[in-house]
């Protein structure tokens, strides 16, 4: 049993893909969201061909003006960026509700979870962690009688309780070895997926652009999305403003969506 910690980060540009071998590495920095915001700039500027007004800081006071002002949003859709995201399966069906970001995603129908890698799946409470096991420690089952009713825990090595729901870690024990033994009895892994639940890990790569990304963000990160969504976004989006200025200063974690459904019109 592999439990994890969930994540979602900015991927580098396709440039930097294109030439370094370690690119998954390799952060994205706050250079590359200001080129991103240098091409809407350049971009915008064609209805007017005014290409030769453009300056090395013009950016910023252009992206206030045209967009944050005016409401130009759609010049926004020039710039593109993709993200590395990993998160549980219930999750990823929310994410690809926004169907006009692009989406390559780990298929179960296609990954032997036997072979290539073994399964990792996500705790469903983002407040509560167990260092441990995200460590790669697996705890014991230790069962106990007490004043007549039968209680279990789960124990480490050094006998510290995880802190992980005892019945949710036998469940996923469980699935994990039903999982094993369908496909040792033949079955393909498009066929053992079914009894994996919505705890298990999946790897997805969601690329938009960057109107995309703010609406994505206004709907998202509001105190009414679900709190494993929060858990991954609200720091991508903390990442977003400090790298790809202006666009998404305005954009507060846990706010009431309907305060931001104004924002995105």
């Amino acid at each position: 049993m592999k439990i994890i910690r969930p994540y979602a980060k900015l991927l580098s540009p396709v440039s930097d893909f294109m030439n370094e071998s370690n690119v998954l590495y390799k952060p994205f920095t706050k250079q590359d969201g200001i080129n991103c915001l240098k091409r809407i700039e350049w971009a915008a500027r064609i209805s007017h061909r005014s290409e030769e007004e453009q300056k090395e800081s013009s950016y910023e006071r252009f992206i206030k003006a045209v967009v944050l002002t005016h409401g130009d949003w759609s010049v926004v859709e020039h710039a593109t960026v993709s993200v590395d995201c990993v998160t549980d399966r219930g999750i990823t069906h929310e994410i690809v509700r926004h169907r006009l970001f692009g989406y390559t995603q780990e298929s179960t129908r296609f990954v032997n979870y036997e072979k290539k890698m073994p399964p990792s799946f996500i705790y469903p409470k983002p407040d509560v962690e167990c260092i441990r096991c995200l460590a790669g420690e697996q705890p014991t089952r230790n069962d106990a009688f007490l004043m007549g009713e039968d209680v279990g825990w789960y124990l480490h090595s050094d006998n510290t309780h995880c802190a992980y729901d005892l019945f949710w870690l036998d469940a996923i024990l469980v699935v994990e070895a039903q999982y094993r033994s369908l496909l040792r009895k033949g079955w393909r892994p498009q066929e053992a997926r079914s009894v994996f639940p919505n705890a298990l890990a999946s790897r997805i790569v969601i690329t938009g652009n960057l109107r995309n990304w703010r609406h994505f963000f206004l709907m998202r990160t509001t105190k009414e999305a679900h709190p494993q969504m929060r858990q991954i976004m609200q720091p991508l989006l903390l990442e977003f403003k400090e790298k790809i200025p202006v666009l998404f200063d305005d954009i507060e974690p846990n706010a009431r969506q309907v305060d931001n459904i104004a924002k995105g019109r």
